[in-house]
């Protein structure tokens, strides 16, 4: 039997490495589809011309297609429906996609189901002179959490605690939400949306009151109306503030809570008629309150937890991807990988912008992953970059490297990491402070 083709939007060398690892692989031929710059390197994203390059691409192809897939966040997440109803292929509908990518839809949505995990939450234009009055009036009071129905990461995500607060946050907002809204609202252009949810595109924002607690990630798929959980991974924060400091999998929650987490998941992909395909989805544990958050729901899995699942279950989770698209059950191994557990770290700095005037050189990081058996490094900025013109970061911070690694024990890899931290060599000019 010749080998499946199968197409991945936005294909770099670094995930290609890892989807020839996967189980199966020796019979699979990838290729990509969408230049990766397109979608890593920018935020200015023409869905219509995208869909259309793809498109043309994949039509003079002259074999058969077994699959189209992907691993990011928008755009790459919202174009997959689309393309893969244009060539047969396997994924979920365009509109339960929606369901989880359109926020204010997804609460609606999940307000169906399981009412008593949902915040409060409105809609509101936020070039609406009288938004701050259409969240009062929603039964939302200071403080409270904006961001756009439609954004990537944590970006233009903000704490309001008082209305100086909130007119910050709005000139933010529309100076940038156009560069989401705009695409998003081509992919809008081809769902069946209910009146109410129509009225709400990608230029409105949403209010939702405040949640917290110990964040996590449930990663999961639906095959043939099915839901499964195979993973959980921690979300950990710099202390006092909403940047992510590092991902810890398997999670440290009690089991009985991560049980119940994952029972709400699977309740709410079933009402949605999400299917063959992956998902995840993120949660808050407030300890105190004995109380379970549903913060979102992501079309994809994510791609930040591939080293994780690599490491500690023997194989990347975008075998789950690729599986499901090929029609097939996942076959994702459990803790069959050479650690007991594995953490991505966020290596940041706290400016309002500067000058980077100096990376860590090759030879460096060379060092490193040699000194640190397992380590990936994955430096983010460039001597000369100013950091504010850096690409999906949020509000307060800005990550200078990604770092995974793996470990026998939690203090064992908090200590690696810091240790390797120190000689990461970063230094900056005009800092902005």
């Amino acid at each position: 039997m010749g080998s499946r083709h199968i197409f991945v939007v936005g294909l770099n060398e670094a995930n290609h490495e890892r989807l020839r690892r996967l189980r199966g692989a020796e019979h699979w031929q990838f290729h990509g589809v969408i230049e990766p710059a397109a979608v890593y390197d920018t935020e200015e994203f023409d869905i219509a011309a995208m869909l259309a390059e793809a498109t043309a691409e994949l039509e003079a192809f002259g074999e058969p297609i077994a699959a189209v897939v992907g691993y990011m966040d928008f755009p790459v997440s919202t174009m997959l429906p689309i393309l893969c109803e244009r060539f047969g292929t396997r994924t979920t509908s365009l509109e339960s996609l929606l369901k989880c990518e359109h926020k204010y839809w997804s609460r609606r949505v999940q307000r169906e189901v399981i009412p008593e995990h949902i915040p409060a939450f409105t809609a509101f234009d936020p070039f609406d002179e009288r938004a701050l009055e259409v969240i009062g009036a929603a039964g939302l009071y200071f403080p409270f959490f904006v961001k756009p129905v439609k954004s990537s990461g944590s970006k233009l995500g903000f704490r309001i605690a008082t209305p100086e607060d909130f007119q910050a946050a709005i000139a933010c907002l529309r100076a940038e939400i156009g560069l989401i809204a705009d695409p998003f609202n081509t992919v809008l252009e081809h769902a069946r949306l209910p009146p109410e949810v129509a009225e709400v595109d990608g230029g409105y924002c949403i209010a939702e009151e405040i949640i917290g607690g110990w964040q996590c990630t449930l990663e999961g798929y639906v095959f043939q109306g099915e839901p499964v959980v195979y993973g959980v991974v921690d979300s950990i924060r710099y202390p006092g503030v909403l940047s992510f400091y590092h991902y810890l999998y398997p999670s440290q929650l009690p089991q009985v809570v991560q049980d119940e987490m994952i029972g709400l998941a699977k309740r709410v992909m079933a009402h949605i008629g999400y299917d063959n395909a992956a998902f995840n989805v993120e949660f808050f544990w407030d300890e105190v309150q004995g109380r379970l958050w549903l913060l979102e729901i992501n079309t994809r899995i994510s791609q930040s937890h591939c080293d994780l699942f690599e490491k500690v279950d023997g194989v990347s989770h975008q075998q789950v991807t690729v599986d499901l698209a090929l029609g097939q059950r996942p076959d994702m191994p459990s803790r069959q990988g050479d650690y007991a557990l594995a953490g991505k770290f966020f290596h940041r700095v706290f400016f309002r912008d500067a000058v980077v005037s100096r990376v860590p050189t090759e030879e460096e990081i060379a060092a490193l992953e040699a000194d640190y058996p397992g380590a990936v490094i994955d430096v983010q900025v460039v001597a000369g970059q100013r950091l504010s013109t850096l690409p999906e970061q949020d509000s307060y911070s800005y990550a200078l490297a990604h770092v995974w690694l793996g470990a026998a024990d939690y203090a064992g890899l908090l200590a690696d990491y810091e240790a390797l931290a120190a000689r990461l060599a970063f230094e900056f000019t005009e800092i902005e402070s």
